[in-house]
Protein backbone atom coordinates (compact mmCIF):
# COMPACT_ATOMS: atom_id res chain seq x y z
CA UNK A 1 0.00 0.00 0.00
CA UNK A 2 1.42 3.55 -0.98
CA UNK A 3 0.47 6.35 1.49
CA UNK A 4 -0.12 9.33 -0.73
CA UNK A 5 2.15 12.62 -0.36
CA UNK A 6 1.31 15.30 1.78
CA UNK A 7 0.28 18.73 -0.32
CA UNK A 8 1.50 22.01 0.84
CA UNK A 9 -0.53 25.68 -0.07
CA UNK A 10 0.70 25.84 -3.42
CA UNK A 11 0.74 21.75 -4.15
CA UNK A 12 4.32 21.16 -3.31
CA UNK A 13 5.11 18.07 -1.75
CA UNK A 14 5.77 18.35 1.86
CA UNK A 15 6.76 14.55 2.58
CA UNK A 16 6.75 11.18 0.68
CA UNK A 17 6.38 8.59 2.84
CA UNK A 18 5.78 5.35 0.90
CA UNK A 19 5.26 2.21 2.47
CA UNK A 20 4.91 -1.20 0.21
CA UNK A 21 3.82 -4.46 1.27
CA UNK A 22 5.41 -7.36 0.54
CA UNK A 23 4.05 -9.47 -2.06
CA UNK A 24 1.18 -12.24 -1.54
CA UNK A 25 2.46 -15.23 -1.41
CA UNK A 26 2.09 -17.28 -4.42
CA UNK A 27 0.07 -20.43 -3.98
CA UNK A 28 1.10 -23.61 -5.33
CA UNK A 29 0.02 -24.82 -8.70
CA UNK A 30 -3.15 -27.74 -8.56
CA UNK A 31 -1.11 -29.77 -10.72
CA UNK A 32 1.66 -29.94 -7.75
CA UNK A 33 1.25 -34.02 -6.09
CA UNK A 34 -0.73 -33.45 -2.74
CA UNK A 35 -0.01 -35.81 0.49
CA UNK A 36 -4.15 -36.10 1.51
CA UNK A 37 -3.90 -37.45 5.33
CA UNK A 38 -7.36 -38.55 6.60
CA UNK A 39 -7.13 -39.18 10.37
CA UNK A 40 -9.17 -38.32 13.48
CA UNK A 41 -6.48 -37.79 15.61
CA UNK A 42 -5.09 -33.90 15.46
CA UNK A 43 -1.94 -34.71 17.19
CA UNK A 44 -1.19 -37.40 14.74
CA UNK A 45 -2.22 -35.03 11.52
CA UNK A 46 -0.29 -32.15 12.79
CA UNK A 47 3.12 -34.13 13.25
CA UNK A 48 2.67 -36.08 9.62
CA UNK A 49 1.85 -32.36 8.49
CA UNK A 50 5.12 -31.18 10.05
CA UNK A 51 7.04 -34.50 8.98
CA UNK A 52 6.01 -33.99 5.13
CA UNK A 53 5.91 -30.32 5.06
CA UNK A 54 9.96 -30.77 6.22
CA UNK A 55 10.35 -32.66 3.58
CA UNK A 56 9.02 -30.79 0.68
CA UNK A 57 5.62 -32.16 0.55
CA UNK A 58 2.76 -30.67 0.10
CA UNK A 59 -0.03 -31.43 2.70
CA UNK A 60 -3.65 -31.35 3.21
CA UNK A 61 -5.00 -32.81 6.02
CA UNK A 62 -8.48 -33.67 7.18
CA UNK A 63 -10.16 -35.01 10.32
CA UNK A 64 -12.89 -37.21 8.25
CA UNK A 65 -13.27 -39.24 4.89
CA UNK A 66 -16.71 -36.50 4.81
CA UNK A 67 -14.47 -33.63 5.27
CA UNK A 68 -12.13 -34.72 2.52
CA UNK A 69 -14.83 -35.68 0.01
CA UNK A 70 -15.76 -32.50 -0.33
CA UNK A 71 -12.87 -30.88 -0.27
CA UNK A 72 -10.89 -33.29 -3.17
CA UNK A 73 -10.96 -32.57 -6.54
CA UNK A 74 -10.37 -35.68 -9.31
CA UNK A 75 -7.81 -33.37 -10.89
CA UNK A 76 -5.50 -32.98 -8.33
CA UNK A 77 -2.68 -35.54 -7.98
CA UNK A 78 -0.63 -37.24 -4.93
CA UNK A 79 -1.59 -39.82 -2.75
CA UNK A 80 -4.02 -40.55 0.16
CA UNK A 81 -2.72 -41.39 3.71
CA UNK A 82 -5.97 -42.52 5.69
CA UNK A 83 -6.63 -44.09 9.06
CA UNK A 84 -8.83 -47.66 9.10
CA UNK A 85 -11.10 -46.47 11.98
CA UNK A 86 -12.31 -43.25 12.30
CA UNK A 87 -16.22 -42.22 13.52
CA UNK A 88 -18.56 -41.94 10.70
CA UNK A 89 -17.23 -43.10 7.68
CA UNK A 90 -14.28 -45.88 7.98
CA UNK A 91 -11.08 -45.88 5.95
CA UNK A 92 -12.39 -48.89 4.70
CA UNK A 93 -15.54 -47.09 3.41
CA UNK A 94 -13.81 -44.15 2.22
CA UNK A 95 -11.61 -46.28 0.08
CA UNK A 96 -14.65 -47.85 -1.45
CA UNK A 97 -16.46 -44.54 -2.04
CA UNK A 98 -13.11 -43.39 -4.46
CA UNK A 99 -13.11 -46.72 -6.23
CA UNK A 100 -17.03 -46.82 -7.16
CA UNK A 101 -16.61 -42.53 -7.93
CA UNK A 102 -13.24 -43.65 -10.42
CA UNK A 103 -11.14 -41.54 -8.32
CA UNK A 104 -7.55 -43.49 -8.25
CA UNK A 105 -5.10 -42.18 -6.08
CA UNK A 106 -3.03 -44.50 -4.59
CA UNK A 107 -3.75 -45.37 -1.08
CA UNK A 108 -1.46 -45.95 2.22
CA UNK A 109 -3.59 -47.36 4.81
CA UNK A 110 -2.63 -46.16 8.72
CA UNK A 111 -3.10 -49.07 10.69
CA UNK A 112 -3.27 -49.44 14.53
CA UNK A 113 -2.46 -53.18 16.72
CA UNK A 114 -4.76 -55.30 16.04
CA UNK A 115 -6.11 -53.91 12.68
CA UNK A 116 -3.40 -55.63 10.18
CA UNK A 117 -6.30 -57.81 8.84
CA UNK A 118 -8.42 -54.67 7.67
CA UNK A 119 -5.42 -53.21 5.97
CA UNK A 120 -4.96 -56.74 4.33
CA UNK A 121 -8.41 -56.34 3.26
CA UNK A 122 -7.67 -53.17 1.93
CA UNK A 123 -4.82 -54.18 -0.39
CA UNK A 124 -6.87 -56.82 -1.88
CA UNK A 125 -9.58 -53.35 -2.48
CA UNK A 126 -6.66 -52.06 -4.07
CA UNK A 127 -4.78 -50.14 -1.60
CA UNK A 128 -1.42 -49.20 -2.52
CA UNK A 129 0.70 -50.11 0.72
CA UNK A 130 0.42 -50.27 4.69
CA UNK A 131 1.84 -48.98 7.56
CA UNK A 132 1.28 -49.99 11.42
CA UNK A 133 1.71 -47.36 14.27
CA UNK A 134 4.03 -46.52 15.77
CA UNK A 135 6.15 -46.07 12.59
CA UNK A 136 9.49 -44.34 12.18
CA UNK A 137 9.30 -41.17 10.14
CA UNK A 138 12.05 -42.65 7.58
CA UNK A 139 9.49 -45.57 6.73
CA UNK A 140 6.66 -43.22 6.91
CA UNK A 141 8.21 -41.12 4.13
CA UNK A 142 9.42 -43.08 1.84
CA UNK A 143 5.87 -45.30 1.16
CA UNK A 144 4.42 -42.05 0.88
CA UNK A 145 7.31 -41.34 -1.91
CA UNK A 146 6.63 -44.65 -3.50
CA UNK A 147 2.79 -43.96 -3.47
CA UNK A 148 3.59 -40.27 -5.11
CA UNK A 149 5.54 -41.94 -7.47
CA UNK A 150 2.98 -44.55 -8.42
CA UNK A 151 0.09 -41.79 -9.23
CA UNK A 152 2.50 -40.30 -11.03
CA UNK A 153 2.89 -43.31 -13.31
CA UNK A 154 -0.76 -44.18 -13.23
CA UNK A 155 -2.05 -40.99 -14.61
CA UNK A 156 0.84 -41.14 -17.26
CA UNK A 157 -0.08 -44.88 -18.46
CA UNK A 158 -4.17 -43.33 -18.41
CA UNK A 159 -3.03 -40.60 -20.88
CA UNK A 160 -1.06 -42.35 -23.06
CA UNK A 161 -3.86 -45.49 -23.30
CA UNK A 162 -6.96 -41.99 -23.75
CA UNK A 163 -4.29 -41.02 -26.78
CA UNK A 164 -3.97 -43.96 -28.32
CA UNK A 165 -8.03 -44.56 -27.61
CA UNK A 166 -8.44 -41.62 -29.46
CA UNK A 167 -6.44 -42.47 -32.55
CA UNK A 168 -7.57 -45.86 -32.76
CA UNK A 169 -11.42 -44.75 -32.94
CA UNK A 170 -10.65 -42.50 -35.89
CA UNK A 171 -9.58 -45.97 -37.94
CA UNK A 172 -12.28 -47.26 -40.63
CA UNK A 173 -13.97 -50.51 -39.65
CA UNK A 174 -11.18 -52.16 -42.16
CA UNK A 175 -8.40 -50.49 -40.89
CA UNK A 176 -9.22 -51.89 -37.43
CA UNK A 177 -8.90 -55.40 -38.74
CA UNK A 178 -6.39 -55.27 -40.30
CA UNK A 179 -4.46 -53.70 -37.48
CA UNK A 180 -5.60 -56.47 -35.69
CA UNK A 181 -4.04 -59.34 -37.86
CA UNK A 182 -1.00 -56.93 -38.23
CA UNK A 183 -0.10 -56.68 -34.70
CA UNK A 184 -0.67 -60.66 -34.57
CA UNK A 185 2.30 -60.82 -36.95
CA UNK A 186 1.06 -61.81 -39.90
CA UNK A 187 2.24 -60.66 -43.12
CA UNK A 188 0.12 -58.95 -45.70
CA UNK A 189 -0.86 -61.85 -47.76
CA UNK A 190 -1.90 -63.73 -45.10
CA UNK A 191 -3.72 -60.48 -43.77
CA UNK A 192 -5.09 -60.02 -47.40
CA UNK A 193 -5.94 -64.08 -47.38
CA UNK A 194 -8.12 -63.98 -44.26
CA UNK A 195 -9.97 -60.43 -45.45
CA UNK A 196 -10.71 -61.24 -49.00
CA UNK A 197 -8.32 -58.29 -50.09
CA UNK A 198 -5.15 -57.87 -52.26
CA UNK A 199 -1.84 -57.79 -50.87
CA UNK A 200 -1.39 -54.13 -52.28
CA UNK A 201 -5.41 -52.89 -51.27
CA UNK A 202 -3.73 -54.34 -47.55
CA UNK A 203 -0.70 -52.33 -47.81
CA UNK A 204 -2.53 -49.54 -48.37
CA UNK A 205 -4.74 -49.74 -45.47
CA UNK A 206 -1.62 -50.90 -43.35
CA UNK A 207 0.03 -47.41 -44.23
CA UNK A 208 -3.30 -45.81 -43.24
CA UNK A 209 -3.12 -47.59 -39.89
CA UNK A 210 0.26 -46.76 -39.08
CA UNK A 211 -0.42 -42.75 -40.07
CA UNK A 212 -3.23 -42.46 -37.98
CA UNK A 213 -2.49 -43.98 -35.39
CA UNK A 214 1.41 -41.86 -35.44
CA UNK A 215 3.59 -45.45 -35.04
CA UNK A 216 6.98 -45.25 -36.16
CA UNK A 217 6.97 -48.91 -36.26
CA UNK A 218 5.91 -52.22 -35.96
CA UNK A 219 6.86 -52.91 -32.38
CA UNK A 220 5.38 -49.36 -31.43
CA UNK A 221 2.08 -50.20 -33.54
CA UNK A 222 2.08 -53.41 -31.33
CA UNK A 223 2.55 -52.02 -28.32
CA UNK A 224 -0.40 -49.31 -28.91
CA UNK A 225 -2.60 -52.13 -29.34
CA UNK A 226 -1.93 -53.63 -25.85
CA UNK A 227 -2.20 -49.88 -24.31
CA UNK A 228 -5.73 -49.98 -26.37
CA UNK A 229 -6.74 -54.04 -25.17
CA UNK A 230 -6.15 -52.85 -21.42
CA UNK A 231 -8.81 -49.70 -21.66
CA UNK A 232 -10.95 -51.67 -23.41
CA UNK A 233 -10.73 -54.02 -20.58
CA UNK A 234 -10.76 -51.77 -17.90
CA UNK A 235 -14.10 -50.03 -19.58
CA UNK A 236 -15.96 -53.47 -19.59
CA UNK A 237 -14.37 -54.24 -16.12
CA UNK A 238 -16.39 -51.24 -14.79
Amino acid sequence: MVREMAQGPQGSAIGAVSSVAPPAPVAPPETEPTVFVVDDDPALLRLIRKLLETSGHRVDTFNSANEFLAAYRPERTGCLVLDVRMPGMSGLALQEKLAADALALPILIITGYGDVPIAVQAMRQGAFDFIEKPFSSPILIERIEAALAEDALRRKSRTARGDVQRRHATLTPRERQVMDLVVQGKPNKLVGSALGLSPKTVEVHRANVMKKMEARSLADLVRMALLNGEERREVGAG
